[in-house]
């Protein structure tokens, strides 16, 4: 008998706990939030929407971006036939999302106050122009 109160006993402070994360999660805005605060960052970081022309054209629609230091989630959407990706390069940095054709990808990075480049990654599609400066502070 003590050993079923005791797995009850379990099994309610499980689901407990679930609940729990289930509202940090949703008090946290972004689904990368709740991890940023696990690896601390005091509540930094940001998000970043970066996109490449429907036309396909080796450019960013943005030259430039800002963002808070901590856990920074860069989104990206590229909404034509040629595939692109970003990477975050600077400050012992280096990382890359998915590269994508007529869709979107997420991918989050700990960044620190400093100047950061992105680019793209695929082919030539950096050489010929396809970056910007992101400034975190």
């Amino acid at each position: 008998m003590r050993w079923f109160a005791l797995v009850a006993a379990c099994a309610a402070l499980a689901l407990a706990g679930c609940g729990s994360d289930d509202n940090s999660d949703s008090g946290g805005g972004a689904t990368s939030t709740p991890a940023s605060g696990s690896s601390g960052g005091g509540g930094g970081g940001s998000s970043v929407s970066l996109s490449a022309p429907q036309d396909g054209s080796k450019k960013f629609d943005q030259a430039t971006a800002t963002a808070k230091a901590g856990t920074v989630t860069i989104k990206f959407s590229n909404p034509s036939s040629v595939p692109h990706a970003v990477e975050i390069e600077g400050n012992g940095v280096e990382k890359a999302g998915d590269v994508v054709t007529s869709g979107d990808s997420s991918f989050s990075v700990d960044l620190k106050p400093g100047e950061y480049t992105y680019y793209c990654p695929v082919g030539s599609h950096r050489d010929e122009g396809m970056e910007g400066k992101l400034t975190v502070s």
